[in-house]
Order: structure tokens, then C-alpha cells, then sequence
């Protein structure tokens, strides 16, 4: 069965190739056919995990040669699939997450004149996902890289003609490259210590013997420099809020199964050259927890309710950082894996959370603002009821799935002496319950502030039963980490991260995971106090009057896009239009002036033919007079 691997990407690639040349022919199945490829593809990963799973722990490592790519002397390149437990966890998340996305996009994209391109960009979101995932070697994933940041700014900017969607895909693809060029960097530091891009090349010379101190350091720092561009963590996040701009089913899936997951895995597959650097180590987990709770602080005041989940995502994803930089710090297994964790229940509940609010959006005709809502459950039970199991699981609240991973990630903070990191995490925790709570009590319940041209109405079950079967998810997706000789995915994870020699850490006590809880049940209640419970308005009229600075602040997020505006945009299109005005008045002036003054000289001398004998003879005649008189003058 693992030789079926090349199908997981063809197949999505298949249909994004028939969708691009015949989407306009085939608009009314497009979405159907994109659905069953990338279903198809999560049926053929299940066949691989079932292949996979019955070898032995220490010979789950299958590289799959496809062909040869470049070669230049002793470097070689080839296209390789590499098949172990940590692959074929994100293709399952990419593909099944991915094929329920689709599913919903049918029913969202329905009345869109333009649905074979959409679901053309959508099957080449998850074929670039999958190729990075896959990849043998880090040349072959940073093809797939570099797909998925493309076919982002294909799909944030979909309606083009909208000049804030324009403006988003533009700085979502700027913005990430600037990540994706210490990456580059990267690799040709990696190629020159180590003379092979190839993972296993890589991977086991680094574990035999480090690279030097300096590069040592430099290789996981510029490695992580495109962790953070792509995975929206500080400073390069200020992409991904404005990437609500694409329709909703693009949100969840580079929010939740694609993109942003990206650094993550990336961390996780090169730890071999993360460990020997202490200072990478910190750089990863002190990224993620302020990020966690920088993100967290900014959603506090948003209003859209999309955009709520975008600030959302950059903090859950510095969770996910906070893991995997333990992970690095400690070379700690379980740690990769909490990191890992959260990765896999973050798909299932925030794919629930955008598509739910896509349902919403639907109903409201377009309106994303919070405020012109309220009581929505009545008129939308299931996506209301959904929306608040993603809430739950979002808020760390038990037996949701969010609980389990947030809660392992926090204690191996804990057990391992973290408590800056684990601080945070618990801050972010009570932040995070805060904010997920103001958008239920705003969106669901308390008294209907719906404009009353608007009647909002369930969406059709090809919306509503993708939603059900996340919603399922979300509620025991969090099991994958319970077991009493370590949780499932901890097992299945070991040969990618093999137990050190020396004794674990204990694990955290029922203390910790209580004090979890509370912050997100408190951070709930905090909400509820403010937004629903009888004289709501007046108490936090009370609260936020003195506050008003800072309310304005998390307002104008920090004011962070102004100040890069003023600090690198602006100086860079002064730069810009001086080199155009450069380039027209000088290079171009130069080039023109050469060819006008040709051009003149050429008019001058054209007259002289004139084809007129008479004007010959008068020329010549004139030209012996000249000739005559300078002799008799250099006579005298």
C-alpha cells in the first residue's frame, strides 16, 4: 500500500489541471469532482497509515524514489517521498479536514459564477500541502512551500475586483516572503555544512556530528525565520487577519488544515538541527507564548467575527510553537508531541469555527459585524449549537478536544521548569475562554440586533453536515491523547522523536489541569458577566470607560500595520517611485535624448534630398564658392 503514495498528491493535482483548463464547462460539477479527489486522496492515506502501521516501530521509514531532478557534480536532488509516522499524520489532517472544507464549499460557493477556478485554486491548496509534507528532502518541500504560498494569494485575493481583497493577497505574499528568505538562506547554508539537501543525509549527519557552533545556530534560526512567515507568528503575522478577505471555506483551510500548520511541521521534521542550539531552542518557545498571548489580547475588541478567529489562530499557533520549542530545548518526545497534538485538534475545531461562522455569514447575508447580531441560535440551531462545541473546544474546556492538547502542553511547560512559558500559556488560556465567550454571547444569544431586512435562515445540509461530522471531531479528538502507557499519538509518533536514555520528567498533576480549566471556565464566566448576564451594558460601560486608552489600543492592533506602514512601506515606495522617476528622467531621458538628437540630426540632413536637380546644382555651386573663397583668404 505504500506504494500508493504518489496518488495522494496527484489526485487533488489532477482536478486542479482539469478544473483550470474546464472549470467553465464543468461549473455545475466542479465542486463535486474537486470533493471526491481529495476524499479519494484521504481514502488512499488511510490504506497507507493501515500499511505503515503494521511494520515495526523501527522500520516506519519508507522513502519513495520517483525521479531524478538536478545534479551539479556531487549534488544531486531527486523527487522522493519520505513515508513515516509524522507524514502521514499531516496527510490525513491536510486530506480529511480538507475534503470536509470542500464538501461545505459546494453548498457556500453554489451561486459564484466562478466556482471551477475557486475549486481549481482549492484542489492546488491541498496538492501544494501535500507535496510539502511528503517531501524527501528540504528542495522538494520548499517547492511545495513556496505552492502554498502562491496558491494563498490566489485564493485571499479570489474576488479581485474587490481592491481590500487585492490589497490582502498582495501582503499575505510579500509578508511571507520575507520569512521564506531566511529559509532560503537556509538551505544553502545547509548544502554547504552538510553537502546534501536530502533528510536522511541531513538528518543523520547532524545527529553523528553538529554542525559547527555558528552554524549550527544560524541553520535552525533561518530555518524558523519561514516558520514564522508562513505560521503568522510575531513579528510577521500582520498577513493573516486581512486574509479574511477570501470567501470562508479559503479561511478554514489555510487556518486550519494548510498554511499556517506549515512552520510547525517544519520545526518538527529538521528538530535533528533545532537540538544542538539552545538559543534556537528559546527563540521557538519564546516566540510562540508571547505570540499566544499578544494574538489573544488583539481578538479581546475585534468585532468581525471572522477576524476573531484569525487572532485566534496566530495565538493557538504559538501554542503550537510553545510544544515544539520545548520539545527542542529539552529534546523532550513528549513535548514534539504535545506540539503535534494541538496541531491535529486545532484542525478539527478551527475548521468548525470558520465554517460555522461562514454559515452565519450566509445567513446574515454577507454581515460579519458582531454587533448587528444576537439570538442567532433560535434561527440557526445547528450551526449555533456547533459553533459553541468549537468554542469549548477552543476555550480548553473538558472532555472537547482542545482540553487534552492545551492541557499537555502547559504541563510539560511545567514539568520541565518553563514557568515563563507556562505563565503565558495560562494567560492566554484565560484570554482565549474571554474572547471565544463575547463572540458566542454576541452572536448567539441575548436580544436580536439583526437589520430587519434580514431573515436569517439554516444553511443546506451541504453546509450543515460537514459541520456535524467536525463538531464529532472536535468532541473526541482530544482522546488521540489519552492511553495508560502514553497516549496513541505519542506511540505512534516515537520513531520520529525516539525516547531519550535518561528518565522522563514526571508528569504534571491533576492541580495543573484543574488551574487549566479554571482559567478557561473563569474566562467564560468573565465573558458572560460582561455580555449577557442581566445589566451586561452598564457594567462594562463601567469597566471600559477608564479603560478607553486601552481599548483603543487593541483597537488599532498596537498600531503595528501603521507603524510598518511608516517604517518599511512608506520609505520603500519613496525609494521605489525615486528609482522609477531615476529610472524615466535619467536612464530613460538619456536613451530617448540620444534618439531625438538622431532623430533631429537625420531631419536636417533629409531635407538636403531632395530630389530637386536645380537645389543639387545650387548645393555644388555654393560648396565651389566656399572652397574658392577659403583658398584666396589662406592665400593672403
Amino acid at each position: 500500500m505504500l506504494r500508493q503514495v504518489v496518488l495522494v498528491p496527484v489526485l487533488p493535482l489532477t482536478g486542479a489541471v482539469i478544473l483550470l483548463l474546464f472549470g467553465k464547462r464543468l461549473a455545475r460539477v466542479a465542486g463535486y469532482l474537486a470533493t471526491v479527489l481529495v476524499a479519494a486522496s484521504f481514502v488512499v492515506s488511510l490504506t497507507i497509515l493501515s500499511g505503515l502501521a503494521k511494520l515495526p516501530g523501527d522500520q516506519r521509514l519508507v522513502v519513495r524514489h520517483l525521479f531524478g531532478w538536478m545534479a551539479a557534480g556531487g549534488f544531486n536532488v531527486s523527487v522522493d517521498f519520505r513515508i513515516d509516522p509524522l507524514s502521514v499524520m499531516m496527510i490525513l489532517v491536510v486530506t480529511g479536514v480538507g475534503a470536509l472544507i470542500h464538501w461545505y464549499a459546494i453548498g457556500y460557493m453554489a451561486h459564484d459564477e466562478h466556482k471551477g477556478r475557486f475549486f481549481s485554486y482549492l484542489n492546488l491548496f491541498v496538492f501544494s500541502m501535500l507535496l510539502l509534507v511528503l517531501a524527501g528532502n528540504f528542495l522538494v518541500m520548499y517547492a511545495g512551500w513556496e505552492l502554498v504560498g502562491l496558491c494563498s494569494y490566489l485564493l485571499i485575493s479570489f474576488y479581485f475586483t474587490r481592491p481590500a481583497a487585492a490589497a490582502a493577497g498582495k501582503k499575505a505574499f510579500l509578508v511571507t516572503r520575507i520569512g521564506d528568505l531566511g529559509m532560503f538562506i537556509g538551505l544553502f547554508a545547509i548544502s554547504h555544512v552538510f553537502h546534501s539537501l536530502d533528510f536522511g543525509t541531513v538528518f543523520g549527519a547532524a545527529a553523528q556530528h553538529p554542525a559547527p557552533h555558528f552554524w549550527a545556530t544560524a541553520i535552525p534560526l533561518l530555518l524558523f525565520a519561514g516558520a514564522v512567515g508562513k505560521s503568522a507568528q510575531i513579528p510577521l503575522y500582520v498577513w493573516l487577519p486581512d486574509a479574511m478577505e477570501g470567501p470562508t471555506p479559503v479561511s478554514a483551510l489555510i487556518h486550519a488544515a494548510t498554511m499556517v500548520t506549515a512552520g510547525v511541521y517544519l520545526v518538527a521534521r529538521a528538530h535533528v538541527l533545532f537540538e544542538p542550539s539552545h538559543v534556537a531552542g528559546a527563540v521557538v518557545t519564546g516566540i510562540g507564548a508571547a505570540t499566544a498571548v499578544y494574538a489573544a489580547t488583539m481578538a479581546l475588541t475585534e468585532d468581525d467575527i471572522k477576524r476573531v478567529l484569525a487572532y485566534s489562530t496566530i495565538s493557538q499557533l504559538g501554542y503550537m510553537f510553545i510544544g515544539v520549542g520545548l520539545g527542542v530545548l529539552y529534546r523532550s518526545p513528549e513535548a514534539y508531541t504535545t506540539g503535534l497534538f494541538h496541531l491535529v485538534t486545532h484542525a478539527f475545531f478551527k475548521a468548525l469555527l470558520f465554517l460555522a461562522a461562514g454559515s452565519v455569514i450566509h445567513a446574515m447575508h454577507e454581515i460579519t459585524d458582531m454587533k448587528q447580531m444576537g439570538g442567532l441560535l433560535k434561527r440557526l440551531p445547528i450551526t449555533g449549537v456547533v459553533f459553541v462545541i468549537g468554542g469549548l473546544a477552543l476555550s480548553g474546556i473538558p472532555p472537547f478536544a482542545g482540553y487534552f492538547s492545551k492541557d499537555a502542553i502547559l504541563g510539560e511547560a511545567w514539568i520541565h521548569g518553563n514557568y515563563a512559558a507556562w505563565g503565558l500559556g495560562l494567560l492566554g488560556a484565560l484570554l482565549t475562554a474571554f474572547y471565544v465567550g463575547r463572540q458566542i454571547f454576541l452572536t448567539f444569544f441575548g436580544r436580536s440586533r439583526v437589520p430587519p431586512e434580514i431573515h436569517p435562515h439554516e444553511s443546506p445540509p451541504s453546509m450543515t453536515i460537514p459541520l456535524i461530522a467536525l463538531a464529532g471531531l472536535a468532541t473526541i479528538g482530544g482522546f488521540l491523547g489519552v492511553g495508560d502507557k502514553g497516549s496513541i499519538l505519542n506511540r505512534w509518533l516515537e520513531p520520529v522523536f525516539p525516547s531519550p536514555a535518561v528518565a522522563l520528567a514526571p508528569k504534571a498533576g491533576i492541580g495543573l489541569t484543574v488551574l487549566a480549566v479554571a482559567a478557561g471556565l473563569l474566562g467564560l464566566a468573565f465573558a458572560y458577566t460582561f455580555y449577557l448576564a442581566p445589566g451586561a451594558t452598564e457594567r462594562r460601560q463601567r469597566i471600559t470607560t477608564p479603560l478607553a486608552p486601552v481599548r483603543e489600543l487593541l483597537k488599532h492592533k498596537y498600531y503595528v500595520d501603521e507603524l510598518y506602514g511608516a517604517v518599511i512601506v512608506a520609505p520603500a515606495l519613496a525609494l521605489a517611485n525615486a528609482a522609477a522617476a531615476f529610472d524615466t528622467h535619467v536612464i530613460d531621458g538619456g536613451v530617448m535624448g540620444v534618439g531625438r538628437l538622431v532623430g533631429g540630426g537625420a531631419a536636417v540632413f533629409r531635407r538636403i534630398q531632395s530630389g530637386l536637380v536645380r537645389r543639387y546644382v545650387l548645393t555644388m555651386f555654393g560648396g565651389i564658392v566656399l572652397v574658392v573663397g577659403i583658398f584666396l583668404i589662406a592665400g593672403r
